[in-house]
């Protein structure tokens, strides 16, 4: 256009020309990829900058006001270029694929444990404890795991070349005609394909999803957001490309980051209200998502934005950090509403109770969160002020529940045994299930606590046997020892069909018996040899039909 008017053609000519070109386009000067130029279009916005710099026409003319509208057309033009522009490309195919495999359930799931570890995505519910499905971090895809890690976007060119070349252009075209202000200002709607598509993952369909599935969604979206920023901006400021956007870039970004960053936040923020228990470790999960990325993604900021993200980010944890408290609140509470509600917590059998696998399953699955539960409740100002202490707490709730008293002293020692047998059981489950997540020190506590009941155990149920052995009166020994094999066998029968399934607590319960028992009847016998002939056992074949104790329904079987 340019060439066939010319610089020498008067300037209403001109203008005439150029303003008639951009006033009647159908088309844009590039297309979204930066692969074709629009050159008559383009010719003719640089046609109206020459005229603006010139000055032809007189200040308060009509030439001059038809300038300076053409002109903002012109400015108007390259700014809707701009944003139609595709800066970030989002288009490739092992991104799309790897995005659209996160939004399946499957992957979400698996990948979420790889991100944010457990012993597995089981049912909360201590009814289905038994049924828990399986899950762990090993079955995350491999090729989505190294995209999570990052690896897999370090290796992704997210920036489109010739899209910063034209980008350069529109800057240059711009800032020559004095509207810098107004092209920052479109920043703040400028499309990013790139985070775009990473905040998909949670933002689409959310009526469709559980709040589970949502906060999932959101920590996957939060983790790759924060590694995809830094990908980014590293690819924005070496681009070999200098130009006139180069004294912008600070403000792009800081454009295209900012309202994204607070979408996340304030997503977040409508979950901060949550306070069942059941909730617990996927709101952990956010919060360390959070607290993760939050110190990264405000290296992206300046000045008041940086301060803005800052409180937010920080008033959010907070919050979050309110909700996770309340939650562990409502699980010790949990455990001992469920202890209170059951009339004779020995009632039920000397095994593991349900509760306590459940109170274990809880423990389990926020051993991986550790570090960050332990900040949290240490900044509560709670008694429970960490994990071990919570641990202590849920489990301990199940020893608070008194046994029942009974008149019969008969049935009093049975129950007081069970009791024993029930907690030695109970408290051994957790100490070997927790004392990999929790270490030796809070193992010393606990093992205590098993040895107590073992003892408690042998002098329940034993101690009135061997009490049989004790003089009284002038008894004939024969007498003495039958009433004694006499109390052993009730005993024994009581006990037979007791089951303890670790075998190191059922050694130590039977040499505790042991040492008790056949160390007692022993003793006796050497005291008084001639009852050699008249024993229904001896001491080695009490030893024998004790160490058959505690097998449960297996000792039936095997007479």
């Amino acid at each position: 256009m340019g060439a066939a008017v010319g610089k020498a053609a008067p300037a209403k000519a001109r203008l005439d020309i150029a303003e008639n070109t951009i006033f009647q386009r159908n088309r844009g000067i590039w297309d979204a990829a930066a692969a074709c130029t629009n050159e008559r279009l383009l010719d003719a916005v640089d046609e109206i900058l020459d005229l603006a710099e010139a000055q032809p026409f007189p200040a308060a003319s009509a030439a001059a006001a038809r300038l300076d509208s053409a002109l903002r057309a012109a400015m108007s033009l390259m700014m809707d270029e701009f944003i139609c522009l595709r800066v970030w490309n989002a288009s490739s195919h092992d991104l799309r694929l790897a995005v659209d495999r996160l939004a399946v359930g499957a992957s979400a799931n698996a990948l979420w444990q790889h991100t944010f570890p457990s012993t597995g995505d089981r049912s909360s519910s201590a009814s289905t404890v038994g049924r828990a499905s399986a899950g762990s971090p090993s079955s995350a895809p491999g090729d989505l795991v190294g995209f999570l890690d990052g690896e897999f976007l370090d290796e992704l060119q997210l920036l489109c070349p010739a899209s910063l070349l034209v980008v350069h252009e529109i800057a240059h075209r711009v800032i020559r005609a004095g509207y810098t202000k107004e092209l920052v200002q479109k920043f703040t709607n400028s499309p990013c394909d790139v985070l775009d598509r990473f905040l998909s993952i949670f933002q689409g369909e959310c009526s469709r999803r559980t709040t589970v599935d949502l906060i999932k969604r959101w920590s996957l979206a939060t983790h790759l957001v924060g590694k995809a920023l830094v990908v980014m901006q590293r690819q924005l400021y070496t681009h070999n490309s200098p130009g006139a956007f180069d004294a912008l870039k600070d403000e792009y970004f800081l454009a295209i980051t900012k309202n994204r960053i607070l979408n996340l936040l304030k997503f977040a923020d409508d979950f901060t209200s949550i306070t069942s228990h059941e909730k617990l470790i996927y709101i952990l999960g956010m919060y360390q998502a959070l607290s993760e990325a939050a110190p990264g993604l405000l290296l992206m900021f300046t000045g008041p934005h940086k301060e803005l993200v800052a409180e937010r980010s920080e008033e959010i944890l907070a919050k979050l950090a309110m909700s996770i408290r309340s939650m562990v609140a409502s699980l010790i509470a949990k455990v001992r509403d469920g202890v209170s509600n059951t009339k004779n917590i020995v009632g039920v059998g000397v095994g593991v109770h349900p509760l306590t696998k459940y109170a274990v399953l809880c423990i389990e699955r926020l051993a991986p969160h550790r570090d960050t539960l332990d900040l949290i409740l240490a900044s509560g100002g709670d008694d429970v002020a960490s994990l071990s202490d919570l641990a202590s707490r849920v489990v301990g709730s199940l020893e608070e529940k008194p046994v029942l008293p009974c008149d019969d002293d008969a049935t009093a020692a049975a129950t007081g045994s069970r009791h024993h047998l029930f907690h030695a059981n109970n408290a051994n489950f957790v100490l070997q299930s927790c004392k990999p997540l929790l270490g030796d020190e809070w193992a010393a506590a606990r093992e205590s606590v098993v040895e107590r009941h073992v003892a408690g155990y042998a002098e329940a149920c034993w101690a009135p046997v061997v009490a049989c052995l004790e003089p009284a009166g002038r008894k004939p020994a024969a007498k003495v020892v039958a009433k004694f094999s006499a109390a052993f066998d009730r005993a024994y029968e009581s006990q037979a069909r007791c089951e303890v399934r670790d075998p190191a607590l059922r050694d130590a319960l039977r040499r505790a018996v042991s040492d008790k028992v056949v160390t007692a009847y022993g003793v006796y016998l050497k005291t008084h040899p001639k009852l050699e002939k008249k024993l229904r056992y001896t001491a080695g074949e009490l030893g024998e039909r004790l160490s058959e104790l505690f097998e449960g329904e297996a000792a039936e079987h095997n007479k």
